[in-house]
């Protein structure tokens, strides 16, 4: 295989008016990009990856943004060396999608919901390859065999909201693929979705990339995703590149505080931490704002808070003297799936299916499990939020299924919920005081505004947001920041039990440390006791003392989280936990053979 030169990016900067300030979004960055190699770009919301690939794709909006400086040059086999800046916008169109493709991080964004898949692909063949509708249906129905849909003929037929996320990721890949680009931009393209799902798409993108000798950019938070992607790895702060080299340099010896922290903040799978080290750990800033680096290795930031096997132990012992808070027998949840044409159910889904297990005072207990195995209705079911078609729910010994409606809702304040997705569970309109001071209003907590405000602020404080954050709005904040409102106002009513849903599935990873480490110490301080929801084994396990794995609605297997992973008894859960990008340096080392193998087949 030729290692030729595709893409050179020099001194590149891309500003946004805000304000009246201009802020360098991407602040002179060089990288190169070859035939058949794969470039990682890694670094937090806000580091400037996103803004990169679209200054790329000649994509940012003008205004508020611009590029304002320098050379973005694509190696074309056919035109030679051109100047991507120096295009109309009519010339680009016809290197979008054409020679360099674009993945997005939300599929359901970036698919017309009035469209059926089929036809949003066959829109893409037919504007740029000139083939007849039926030739192009054909490529179409080939593209998603190539991409292991299930089902062509049917995905075809269907429309994106028809299809679960996985699926919908497809369905971008093959019309990002549909004209064999030589470039292929994938932008967060595997955050959202299942460990199993994800591995799937790496595994096909690794695929594509062989047969077509693309070269890849893959941007992403995950460097455990780059360890098992990537050749080349650049790290992104506040729009500069701070440290690239080869992914093993990287994963090996990083250099950078920054690329340390990112490094450190993983939950380690093989052993068992008493909070996640995070990026202020490596780096602080001085008096003046320059970054200060606090001199610390990986190893020993991450070896600094390891708890042993009997430390484990005697803590298990106590926790498992303690209570029961709740207690689940037999639970199903069934929703309708069709119906005859008098109106009687003929099929059900099974969304929980004959679930048991028990939870004790000041316990985490994890659920686990691809989208679609039932754990989020589970949650719902035991809130009453979804109603359960069979089984008891015992909570502090009350049968919360014979409780009359007004008893259930002075239950509530005992029992809270932190969903996944911060900004759709915040009201746009309300300031983030009066969403904390809402719930306290609803159930009586304490005796006046003043006093509420009061706590409210305290809540912020213990969250590590600040007094000036309670009139400012929900937009007005990162989703980290939003996330930690959500925990501020789930703690309003000072409950007993909380049940996390996915609530850091969509941070990065630093930010995501950040909010488990708070969430673990909020435990310790308030006695909590967590039901923590997750498709993520490896956030899942550090968090919990014991852990469930379901799959189908019901479960796979339960018990304490360390065993689970060191010895799964189930063939699911050894899929579930091999399909986690690891980041380990011997698994680095088995890639690159992999991939040097491969290029000597090819050559």
């Amino acid at each position: 295989m030729q290692n030729d030169l595709l893409l050179e990016v020099r001194n590149l900067v891309t500003e946004f008016d805000s304000d009246g300030d201009v802020i360098k979004a991407v602040d002179d960055i060089s990288f190169t990009l070859h035939r058949g190699e794969t470039i990682g770009i890694v670094g937090e919301s806000g580091s400037g990856k996103s803004v990169t690939s679209l200054s790329i794709m000649q994509l940012i909006p003008n205004p508020p943004g611009r590029i304002s400086g320098g050379e973005i040059i694509y190696h074309s086999k056919t035109k030679g060396e051109v100047d991507l800046r120096r295009l109309s916008e009519h010339e680009m169109r016809s290197y979008r999608g054409n020679e360099i493709a674009m993945i997005f991080q939300e599929p359901m964004t970036s698919l017309n919901p009035v469209y059926t898949c089929g036809a949003q692909v066959m829109e893409a063949i037919m504007l740029h390859q000139k083939v007849s509708k039926k030739d192009a249906r054909e490529k179409t129905l080939d593209l998603f065999r190539q991409v292991q849909l299930p089902d062509p003929e049917r995905i075809f037929r269907v429309y994106p909201h028809q299809i679960s996320g996985g699926q919908k990721q497809r369905v971008m890949i093959a019309m990002a693929m549909s004209c064999n680009p030589s470039i292929l931009i994938a932008d967060e393209p595997t955050t959202a979705l299942d460990v199993t799902v994800q591995k799937t798409i790496l595994d096909l993108m690794l695929k594509l990339q062989k047969e077509h000798e693309m070269g890849i950019m893959f941007i992403t938070h995950d460097l455990g995703v780059i360890a098992e992607l990537a050749d080349h790895v650049m790290v992104m702060y506040k729009g500069k590149v701070v440290e690239q080299g080869s992914v093993y340099e990287i994963f090996s010896n990083p250099k950078h505080p920054y690329t340390k922290g990112l490094l450190a903040c993983r939950p380690p799978l093989d052993k068992r931490l008493k909070q996640l080290p995070v990026v202020k750990d490596f780096m602080d800033k001085d008096i003046d704002g320059n970054i200060v680096e606090i001199p610390k290795t990986v190893s020993e930031a991450v070896n600094s808070v390891i708890i042993t096997r009997e430390q484990r132990e005697a803590e298990h012992a106590e926790l498992y003297a303690r209570d029961k808070i709740l207690e689940l027998s037999n639970i199903k949840t069934y929703f309708p799936k069709t119906k005859s044409f008098f109106g009687k159910v003929t099929e059900w889904v099974k969304a929980v299916d004959d679930v048991s297990f028990d939870v004790y005072e000041g316990e985490t207990l994890g659920l686990v499990g691809e989208s679609g195995c039932g754990k989020t209705t589970l949650g719902r079911t035991i809130l009453r939020l979804n109603e359960p078609t069979e089984g008891k729910i015992f909570f502090e010994r009350k049968d919360l299924l014979r409780l009359k409606p007004e008893d259930m809702r002075h239950l509530r304040k005992d029992m809270q919920i932190i969903f996944q997705d911060p900004y759709s569970s915040l009201n746009p309109r309300a300031t983030v005081g009066e969403a904390i001071m809402e719930p306290m209003i609803v159930h009586g907590i304490l005796q006046s505004n003043k006093q509420r405000q009061e706590r409210v602020i305290e809540l912020l404080h213990t969250v590590g947001l600040e007094q000036k954050h309670f009139s400012r709005y929900p937009h007005e904040f990162s989703g980290g920041q939003r996330q930690r409102i959500c925990i501020a106002r789930a703690l309003a009513l000072n409950p007993k039990f909380i049940i996390c849903d996915e609530s850091v599935s969509a941070l990065d990873v630093s930010v995501q440390a950040q909010v488990l480490n708070l969430l673990n110490d909020l435990k310790r301080e308030f006695k909590f006791t967590y039901i923590f929801i997750s498709h993520d084994l490896s956030v899942v396990k550090f968090m919990s003392d014991r852990m469930v794995v379901m799959n189908k609605g019901k479960i796979e297997e339960i018990g304490n989280a360390d065993d689970i992973y060191n010895n799964p008894q189930t063939d699911y859960t050894r899929k579930l936990i091999s399909s986690i990008p690891k980041g380990q340096l011997e698994d680095i080392r088995e890639s690159m053979r992999r991939k040097k193998d491969n290029m000597m087949i090819t050559c």
